[in-house]
């Protein structure tokens, strides 16, 4: 359960009912009887990264999470246990959700040149002045491969 996890996400075709014309696609994040994610969702919320800009890196204490790209693109970047990075694509086109345990230091860069968005599914609801949240440092993560050449 302390594990970092990736789930591709089911992904539907939708049809207008006029015409059967294809007119967009559904992602599946969570159904109750999938039992995907490992606790029922307690917050949900959305949230937008700029381009190139990256959030994080930081840990949760008590929540674990599970986040997807639902518009746009973004990488997860997480530092496993034995201190390995690990680097987690997901997008509108590649749906794939990212479970963060607590107590493992994530972050999550844009490498686009346009707004990302990511949907969040967090274990414990997230309450003003609370403090489960640390900061911390990738020091010896190459963040220059993010930076794009002029």
């Amino acid at each position: 359960m302390d594990e970092i996890k990736t789930i591709i996400l089911d992904t539907f075709e939708t049809k207008d009912i006029e015409n059967s014309r294809i007119n967009g696609k559904l992602t599946v994040i969570w159904r109750d009887y999938d039992q995907l994610i490992d606790f029922t969702p307690k917050m949900i919320y959305l949230t937008s990264v700029n381009p190139g800009e990256t959030k994080g890196p930081h840990l949760h204490t008590k929540r674990d999470s599970y986040f997807v790209c639902t518009e746009g693109k973004v990488v997860f970047i997480v530092k496993n246990k034995l201190g390995i990075y690990e680097e987690i694509e997901s997008s509108a086109d590649n749906p794939v959700m990212v479970k963060i345990p607590k107590g493992i230091p994530s972050a999550h860069i844009n490498p686009t040149k346009n707004i990302s968005s990511v949907l969040a599914l967090a274990s414990i609801a997230w309450k003003p002045n609370d403090d489960e949240m640390k900061n911390t440092l990738f020091d010896d993560y190459d963040w220059e491969k993010w930076i794009e050449s002029e």
